[in-house]
């Protein structure tokens, strides 16, 4: 029997955590295959609908990485990403989805190893967690 192996998707914002995560992969670092990057202008830009999207096409798990607050290219959007996420936390509990499942942190385009420990948290806390089913979620959210 083989161990679960989830599926993060993972919004990345163009000016700090993709070139995180670049600089990740450039030295070698190694990190977990589960993540699925996503790259968005600004993690502002991550609307809920994508997040809930995610899980209906069978993600286990959504981590969302910015810029770090008072450092968005865009002045404002982390702030923006930080108050939705509060309220997506509440919304998940809702339906019955571990808010643990959603995950927002902050990677600037220098730290590489705080990508790599980011990414590596988050698929322990999925795998621990197990798959989620996306059925589930249909029942419970129709869009």
């Amino acid at each position: 029997m083989s161990e679960f192996e989830p599926k993060i998707v993972t919004f990345l914002c163009n000016w700090c955590s993709y070139e995180g995560a670049d600089k990740a992969g450039n030295a070698r670092l190694e990190s977990p295959a589960n993540i699925l990057p996503i790259k968005v202008m600004c993690s502002g830009r991550v609307e809920p609908q994508f997040i809930l999207e995610a899980f209906k096409k069978g993600a286990d798990g959504v981590l969302i990485l910015g810029c770090h607050p008072g450092d968005c290219h865009y002045k404002e959007g982390n702030y923006k990403t930080l108050r939705r996420q509060i309220v997506m936390e509440q919304f998940l509990e809702q339906v019955f989805i571990n808010p643990k499942r959603v995950r927002l942190d902050w990677v600037s385009a220098g730290e590489a190893e705080r990508y790599k420990e980011i990414t590596t948290s988050m698929t322990e806390t999925v795998k621990q967690l197990g798959p989620f089913c996306p059925e589930e979620l249909k029942q419970k959210v129709s869009m």
